[in-house]
C-alpha cells in the first residue's frame, strides 16, 4: 500500500519523477548511499517525532543526527521518536521506507538545511527498496516542508 501512495503522489504532483525499485534491500542509510552510488549525506532521511500531541516529520541528511540543542530551541521541548511500532501507522509507510510523500495522515513536514548541501538527494519511496532522486528543494516544495536548522552539520 505504501509504495502504491507513494508512486499515486508522484502520479499526480510530478509524473516525471520515477519511483526506483531496486532488487536488494536500502532500509538503511549505508544500503540505500550502496544501492544508489552516492554518498550517505545524499541519501534524504525522513524522521518520525512527537511534538506535545502533534507528529512531525523531519527529513535530514543520511549522515546528519538531530542536534538536541538546535531542536529544543526549535520546538520547546527534546525531541522524542516515535516508537518502531507507530510510524506505519502514522505515515503509511514501513521503518526504513518512510518518506515525505503519500502519507496516510497528514503531518508537519520539515527539510534541515543541510540538504541544500546538495542538487540531488535520495529519499526513500515507502519501500524498503524504494526511493527517488530529486533536488533538495523540489522535495520540498512537493512535500509542503518549511526549511528549518536541527541538524549537527
Amino acid at each position: 500500500m505504501s509504495l502504491s501512495s507513494v508512486k499515486a503522489f508522484f502520479a499526480e504532483k510530478a509524473p516525471d519523477i520515477t519511483v526506483i525499485e531496486l532488487e536488494q534491500s536500502t532500509a538503511t542509510v549505508a544500503q540505500a548511499a550502496e544501492g544508489h552510488g552516492v554518498t550517505p549525506g545524499q541519501i534524504a532521511k525522513t524522521l518520525a517525532l512527537r511534538v506535545g500531541d502533534e507528529v512531525i516529520l523531519i527529513v535530514t541528511r543520511g549522515d546528519a543526527r538531530l542536534d538536541n540543542r538546535k531542536f529544543k530551541a526549535k520546538f520547546a521541548t527534546k525531541a522524542k521518536m516515535l516508537g518502531f511500532d507507530e510510524v506505519e501507522a502514522e505515515t503509511g509507510h514501513p521503518v526504513g521506507g518512510v518518506c515525505p510523500f503519500g502519507l496516510v495522515k497528514q503531518h508537519t513536514i520539515y527539510c534541515d538545511i543541510a540538504l541544500r548541501a546538495f542538487d540531488e538527494v535520495v529519499p526513500a519511496a515507502g519501500a524498503t527498496n524504494a526511493a527517488v532522486r530529486i533536488s533538495p528543494v523540489r522535495m520540498a516544495e512537493l512535500s509542503d516542508a518549511a526549511w528549518i536548522d536541527v541538524s549537527d552539520v
